[in-house]
């Protein structure tokens, strides 16, 4: 299961770069917000572009991938699984400790 999602997000994340990649650049419209014309800004853009709502569709299957995989993967794992009980641990023999030497007096 985990290689299945696995699978599609990195397709979905190729494919929203991609998607984000075609689109044209807005580094014009900012510059113009400094010397005039602020409707070029935070105007109207009028109605979504095909790659803008290919760009949404890619981004939600990414961040369910993610989601999922998130999910998937720490049911499978657990810390209290791979810790020793409080008996096995009791049972290890513990090395002896040093005594602190006295130093010599001269």
């Amino acid at each position: 299961m985990a290689t299945f999602i696995i699978i599609i997000h990195i397709l979905a994340s190729l494919f929203l770069i991609a998607v984000v990649l075609l689109q044209s650049g807005k580094g014009a419209e900012m510059g113009a917000a400094f010397g005039g014309s602020s409707q070029t800004l935070f105007g109207s853009r009028g109605a979504a572009t095909f790659l803008n709502k290919l760009t949404t569709v890619a981004a939600v299957v990414f961040m369910l991938t993610s989601l999922a995989l998130t999910m998937v993967t720490t049911k499978t794992a657990s810390v209290i699984k791979q810790t020793a009980p409080a008996e096995q641990q009791k049972a290890i023999p513990q090395l002896p400790q040093q005594i602190p030497q006295k130093p010599i007096n001269k």
